[in-house]
């Protein structure tokens, strides 16, 4: 599980951070759309961390 967990941080910030950075090139400006696609980045990184970790679990 502490695996899951180190791979989620990492995951969700980086989705997070292409997700904003899209939606700032896309020319949305506001708080919404920058927290709307922060969090849909974070949404993403879980099943994403999840499928990672099982498969290096599955390699040790």
């Amino acid at each position: 599980m502490r695996l899951f967990f180190l791979i989620f941080t990492l995951a969700a910030t980086a989705l997070a951070g292409i997700c904003v950075t899209a939606v700032l090139a896309a020319g949305l400006d506001g708080w919404q759309p920058i927290a709307i696609a922060a969090g849909g980045g974070a949404v993403i990184a879980l099943p994403a961390a999840w499928i990672i970790a099982g498969r290096i679990k599955a390699l040790t």
